[in-house]
């Protein structure tokens, strides 16, 4: 195997990863409302795979994708890399300036207020309100590059 694929294995390793983590979190919600005992955990266990698996992958996918395409001289014009980008640049600044904060605000309000909580309810909505947007963005990035449209 030559350099140009071990990389392209680890990005799409980073893809799987960044992505199939992401789409735990509706599991973790879900088995959370059939037993609210074990809601902070989850939403503990959300936050950690969030900061520590997730985002990292996604850090890692720009970083690889970047050198495959300059390795691989491939333009970053090329119509599917300009899409895949922007989709990207796009899903971090929704994560960074919402998700992420709705995400440290949940657990923190659950701890002090509990679930029942008006605040607590309100920031659980909105967590989904951003979530479901931001699963799509990535879903649309998968997308993009297993097809590679040009127009």
């Amino acid at each position: 195997m030559n350099w140009y694929l071990a990389l392209k294995y680890v990005h799409v390793l980073l893809a799987i990863t960044a992505v199939g983590t992401n789409v735990t979190y509706g599991v973790w919600a879900a088995r959370s409302r059939r037993e609210p005992e074990h809601l902070g955990f989850a939403l503990r266990g959300i936050k950690f795979l969030d900061d520590r698996v997730a985002n990292p992958c996604y850090g890692g996918l720009l970083l690889t994708g970047l050198i495959l395409a300059a390795v691989g001289h491939i333009s970053y014009t090329t119509t599917w890399i300009v899409i895949a980008i922007t989709l990207w640049v796009l899903l971090v600044i929704v994560a960074v300036a919402f998700y992420t904060p709705t995400l440290t605000n949940q657990v923190k309000t659950l701890e002090a207020e509990g679930s029942e909580s008006p605040a607590f309810q309100a920031l659980s909505r909105r967590g989904t309100v951003v979530g479901i947007p931001l699963g799509v963005l990535a879903l649309l990035i998968v997308l993009d590059m297993v097809v590679k449209p040009h127009f």
